[in-house]
């Protein structure tokens, strides 16, 4: 396995030095994302549709702050993997008065979570929940793995240094590695999460992170890479789930693609939006076959 190297200590002011050789970096949040120029998973999935390049570029110069809807998922990771912001309980009724508005301000001003009680009580229960599923429970094992490890390597293909953020990363041991992501959900129930896969392009996670797995020696191609996905609200059931070889085949594919639109894009410097020629477009088809039969 790849050794582990600790970065960010002797970063200039302006930023992290950039990385240039492959390895498991620890590192915060925070640094692994300012490591712009090597391609992550989320941004190989935003250069392609239903996205563009120029979204993607645009996202890079512009990154979106902290948003409350995000909060709740975040709050879950550092319980459930135990690394990351610390979550501080706001407890006032309301949040719009000036005093709950400055607790919030600060609270964010030092990096932390703020959570109204019930979302305090939310993700603690949260974590509870998951703690006593017979799977899950085994797969964030603290005496078993590492969370947040950041993972760099070259592709070999196009020379484009790449990038992944495991939640976590288990042990060495004999036997299949299985790697586990955890995700926050509205509905944990198959048929929803077989949508999910395809909206967020989980497919592609899944083959980008085996990528960094394989190439920093971490595991071979037998490796299991696994969504534990956990719903938001009571009971907050969780459903372990593995996309298929199929799936992952279209993920491989739509990686690649994002590998060569990256490295031709940062090559010329233009980052196209989504067509380039005059496209022709028609009445969606429900809409062209209402009116064929009306008017036509």
């Amino acid at each position: 396995m790849t050794t582990t190297v600790q970065a960010g200590a002797s970063a200039p002011a302006s930023g992290p030095a950039p990385i240039t050789g492959p390895g498991i970096y620890e590192m915060t949040n925070d640094e692994y994302h300012s490591h712009r120029y090597a391609l992550s998973s989320s941004g190989a999935r935003k250069l392609l549709p239903p996205s563009c390049p120029a979204i993607f570029r645009y996202e890079q110069d512009h990154p979106q702050p902290s948003k409350k809807v995000w909060d709740i998922g975040n709050a879950a990771h550092k319980l459930v993997l135990g690394n990351g912001p610390a979550l501080q309980l706001v407890d006032y009724e309301r949040w719009d008065t000036k005093a709950a508005k400055a607790d919030v301000a600060e609270a964010r001003a030092a990096g932390a979570i703020p959570l109204k009680r019930a979302e305090y009580e939310q993700v603690h229960d949260m974590a509870d929940a998951l703690r006593r599923h017979p799977v899950a429970s085994l797969l964030f094992d603290p005496e078993r793995g590492t969370p947040e490890q950041s993972l760099f390597w070259r592709d070999d293909r196009t020379g484009v240094m790449r990038r992944a953020r495991l939640d976590w990363l288990p042990n060495p041991r004999s036997g299949r590695l299985i790697i586990p992501d955890y995700k926050t959900c509205r509905s944990a129930n198959p048929e929803k999460l077989a949508k999910d896969i395809d909206e967020y392009g989980y497919h592609q996670q899944d083959d980008w992170y085996r990528a960094a797995c394989r190439a920093l020696g971490i595991a071979g191609d037998d490796a299991a890479f696994v969504f534990v996905c956990q719903e938001k609200s009571a009971p907050y059931v969780i459903t372990v789930i593995e996309v298929t070889a199929t799936a992952r085949r279209i993920g491989a594919a739509r990686n690649r693609r994002a590998l060569e639109t990256f490295a031709d894009c940062t090559a010329s410097g233009y980052w196209p939006g989504y067509s380039d020629d005059i496209e022709p477009i028609a009445l969606p088809g429900y809409a062209e076959t209402r009116d064929t039969l009306e008017y036509l």
